[in-house]
């Protein structure tokens, strides 16, 4: 108890300041950190739903579509069998290039990684500026 300062056990001067200092910045650091391994598990997850359902339904429907190519040949074999081959090319290619656009939207329109670690990281930032800022 000789060594321990009045108001519960801190140490008073500039020494105690940089402490709770110290201990303060790394306990937002700590905490920064949690958000951003919390968001890189939420990402993976998230990623890996995706692939797995994209997978099955990539492979149900290239199954589909082979069959109703099939059926399309088969059914013009006699008559028109360039003219259905050429409209199944031409299908496809409009598919695919629909497909692309999406993607492409989806890619660009999806959020930020790590979006709520970053703006948090801003908030810290300017709240830092502004009250070294107030000090002077």
């Amino acid at each position: 108890m000789s060594g321990d300062a009045p108001g519960g056990g801190r140490q008073p001067g500039l020494r105690g300041a940089l402490g709770r200092l110290a201990e303060s910045g790394l306990a937002l650091l700590r905490t920064r950190a949690e958000l951003a391994a919390l968001e890189f598990a939420e990402s993976r997850d998230r990623a890996r739903n995706q692939l797995v359902l994209g997978a099955i339904v990539g492979g149900a429907l290239a199954f589909a579509w082979a069959g109703l190519c099939a059926l399309v040949v088969v059914a013009f074999w006699d008559t028109h069998r360039l003219a259905a081959l050429a409209a199944i090319v031409v299908v496809h290619l409009v598919v695919a290039a629909i497909a692309w656009s999406r993607l492409h939207a989806a890619h660009a329109d999806g959020p930020a990684p790590f979006a709520q670690t970053l703006a948090e990281l801003e908030r810290d930032r300017q709240w830092l500026a502004e009250h070294f800022r107030s000090e002077r």
